[in-house]
């Protein structure tokens, strides 16, 4: 045993002499003193050494790894010496100018969703968020969308199970919301992504939409007109006019789509070109932003209201089609591309 620790200490001493970075060290000194190092394999051997012999061989053992720690020491004393005078050999210009950062830039998304937030919040709205992974109670049934409605095929919507889906639309933290609270009046927008089964340069698998909610007694398609029209020329202007078409959701009735002014050629239908007409509107100098409507007495049953004591409007805004009408971008995918070159516009 004495022979194998000399002959330890010997290729320690070594081993030691030619380690040239701290990772050099660090690996002899786990192969020498760690749990599986060579001490620790002459250490297994003492118990089939005889028992006067132990307090001995225990004692030389020490000794020999107060040696090796020793060694360890002034090893990695000379490989940091050595990095310490690597980095002092080079040649640094203290006057050199530093790196350059480029600032970053909010997304249009992102700063169409406070602008927009941020003019509901002026006109009394508080803000509610919902799960983007809904039950398909919340997203359809609640909201008066029957099971046989095409809304629910698979083209449309993204199932993740049988009845839990990712969110169609942010309708259902309507629902969310009503259920929370018992007794109107109500008056919250609800900003979120969204996803459907469509992908175009005018449509994507995700979007993003904010949908507004006012309940109370005696609301009407006025309040709601006179609510959208304040909207619009908040964020386009004094000039802008607002259009109410007739359509039909589900859960709204009567529903509408909503049209603004065409922001291009400000209402005129007038465009550049040898045609004249505008470009964006088509001439018809009205550009569709959203659907909108009276609840739907069903949605009202759907959360414990009383349809004959309360009355309220829902409706629904594209962020990225506002986005694309504010900055007159021409294709849907460039919000999700993270082309750095059309960032920086914004």
């Amino acid at each position: 045993m004495k022979a194998q620790l000399d002959s330890l200490l010997e290729e320690a001493r070594k081993a030691l002499a030619g380690a040239v970075t701290m990772d050099d060290v660090e690996a002899l000194r786990v192969s020498l003193l760690g749990k599986k190092g060579s001490l620790s394999a002459l250490l297994k051997g003492v118990s089939e050494m005889p028992a006067a012999e132990r307090p001995t061989f225990g004692k030389v053992v020490n000794q020999a790894k107060g040696v090796l720690e020793t060694l360890l020491e002034e090893s990695a004393a000379r490989a940091k010496a050595r990095v310490d005078a690597e980095m002092l050999s080079v040649s640094i210009d203290v006057t050199e100018p530093g790196r350059h950062y480029r600032r970053g830039h909010v997304h249009p998304i992102r700063e169409t969703t406070e602008v927009i937030l941020e003019v509901f919040g002026q006109l009394g709205y508080r803000q509610a968020h919902g799960p983007e992974i809904e039950h398909e109670y919340y997203n359809f049934e609640a909201l008066n969308v029957p099971k046989h409605h095409p809304a629910r095929d698979m083209q449309d919507t993204f199932y993740l199970t049988e009845d839990v889906v990712l969110r169609t639309h942010t309708s259902p933290t309507q629902i969310r919301t009503m259920l929370d609270v018992k007794r109107p009046p109500i008056k919250a927008v609800m900003p979120g992504a969204v996803y459907r089964s469509d992908s175009d340069a005018t449509h994507s698998p995700m979007f993003h939409q904010i949908e507004g909610l006012y309940v109370d007694e005696e609301v009407s398609l006025a309040d709601l007109k006179g609510t959208l029209l304040a909207f619009a020329r908040k964020l386009f202007g004094s000039e802008m006019r607002v259009r109410l078409r007739p359509s039909f959701f589900p859960f709204t009735e009567p529903s509408c789509e909503v049209d603004i002014s065409c922001v291009t050629c400000m209402g005129s239908g007038r465009g550049e070109g040898e045609s004249g007409i505008c470009r964006v509107c088509k001439g018809s100098t009205w550009l569709e932003v959203g659907g909108a409507g009276l609840v739907h007495p069903n949605v009202f049953k759907a959360v414990g209201y009383d349809p004959e004591k309360v009355t309220g409007f829902a409706f629904g805004l594209g962020v990225e089609r506002i986005a694309m009408l504010r900055h007159k971008i021409p294709d849907l995918r460039l919000f999700f591309e993270n082309d750095v070159r059309f960032l920086r516009q914004f």
